[in-house]
């Protein structure tokens, strides 16, 4: 799968599994709802209930920011089956600065329409698309 195709599949999908690592070196995977602006990711801290606003994944990506992003379909016809994975670097934005990342993420997810996730959001630099695909 190229770079291209990737990003398509990867901007379509509906949620995504966000990989992060501590400063402890402990991994750290989360799902998480996003939207693509070309080759950045963004996604943010929301009102879904969270036994605290410090999350983790906002910890671990002051300690290291690069992350990893994984979207896949399952099928039990395995001829069907992808993944697709971007690696790149995460920065942490407060929602107040980046108004077309609210958005963009409101024109995926009808309930940030009603209630804009107060943030912060997270912005992934996507440095590498890689993919695979059953059907080639």
């Amino acid at each position: 799968m190229d770079a291209d195709e990737a990003r398509r599949r990867f901007a379509d999908a509906r949620v995504a599994r966000l990989a992060t690592v501590g400063a402890d070196g402990r991994p750290h995977l989360v799902p998480i709802a996003f939207a693509c602006t070309g080759d950045v990711v963004w996604t943010a801290v929301d009102d879904k209930p969270k036994r605290t606003r410090a999350l983790r994944r906002l910890d671990n990506v002051r300690a290291n920011p690069r992350v990893a992003l994984l979207v896949d379909r399952y099928d039990d016809d395995w001829s069907t089956l992808w993944w697709v994975r971007a690696d790149g670097a995460a920065r942490i934005v407060e929602a107040a600065a980046a108004p077309a990342a609210l958005e963009a993420l409101a024109a995926r997810y009808v309930q940030y329409t009603a209630a804009p996730p107060p943030g912060p959001l997270l912005e992934i630099t996507v440095e590498r698309w890689s993919g695979w695909s059953a059907q080639r």
